[in-house]
């Protein structure tokens, strides 16, 4: 016996909703003109750009002690908003030296200028054809944010980064640029049997595989540990920005205590040491009145 039309359609109606439910929907495209930074959500094979909300601006004011090396990042990064040559960058050394801030801190400056950072972690690197394939024509500049990069001994990620970092056949798009912190000069542990060769018959080969990677970075700029003059120098600057009320030779007491008992002397360290004076002072006045 046929079934009626109006059956039919609506069995059709019911199964068209059904494709519908099973059939995932279509990921929005980057929104680059409202939202200066992005980050990489991988699932499985694939992965989409996912804005981020709320970015952490730093102040490149508020980076003291690094003058020199920020320097140097910002030329490199107004060349390259300029649709002029630049390199990427590594940023390696002693932790909590602002490595990350730095990178962070271009997006102040040169947002306005169609920057655009994209943070990326080291297990995606293999997903850099794809986020590239995403970037390449859009009218806008690309900063891929690598933090605390490196690799062990045995991981063939890095043979995949360093292919990309010069480009293989396909050429690496002129509107896109790997920067990336470690705290590892050259990315990959050192032995002391690499000086000595470890058992190889050409030493100095496997040594230049480890030095390859991070010579792929045009610009290598290190980070070291402040003595106690730019250690304090680094605590005078941010007690200033604060305006912090209290007497200079009190400020260094309290500050080489607090290295002392943190056994760090670092820019991070400095600013937790402001962070916690400014509570104490602050709570005190509170208190007081």
């Amino acid at each position: 016996m046929p079934i009626p039309m109006e059956q039919l359609d609506r069995l059709l109606e019911k199964l068209e909703g059904l494709v519908d439910s099973l059939v995932p929907a279509a990921t929005p495209p980057p929104d680059f003109n409202n939202f200066m930074a992005f980050r990489w959500e991988r699932n499985g094979d694939e992965g989409r750009l996912e804005a981020v909300r709320h970015p952490h601006l730093v102040d490149l004011n508020d980076l003291v002690g690094i003058d020199d090396i920020r320097d140097e990042v910002l030329r490199n990064t107004a060349q390259f908003v300029a649709g002029l040559p630049a390199n990427n960058v590594l940023l390696w050394g002693e932790r909590g030296s602002g490595k990350s801030s730095l990178v962070k801190g271009l997006l102040k400056p040169f947002a306005p200028r169609k920057l655009r950072i994209i943070e990326m972690k080291r297990w995606d690197i293999m997903s850099l054809p794809r986020i590239i394939a995403l970037l390449r024509d859009q009218p806008f500049y690309y900063i891929l944010f690598c933090d605390d990069l490196s690799f062990d001994e045995g991981e063939g990620d890095f043979r995949a980064l360093k292919t990309l970092l010069d480009g293989d056949i396909e050429e690496r798009p002129a509107n896109l640029l790997i920067y990336a912190t470690s705290n590892r000069r050259h990315l990959m542990p050192e032995r002391m049997e690499d000086n000595t060769g470890g058992g190889e018959i050409h030493p100095e080969e496997a040594v230049g595989e480890k030095l390859a990677l991070s010579d792929r970075f045009g610009l290598s700029l290190g980070f070291y540990t402040l003595d106690q003059d730019e250690y304090l120098a680094v605590v005078r600057s941010y007690a200033k920005q604060r305006n912090l009320r209290i007497d200079d030779d009190v400020l260094r007491d309290k500050a080489l205590k607090w290295c002392l008992y943190s056994a760090r002397r670092s820019g991070r360290s400095a600013r937790q040491f402001i962070d916690d004076l400014e509570g104490q002072l602050g709570l005190a006045n509170s208190t007081s009145n």
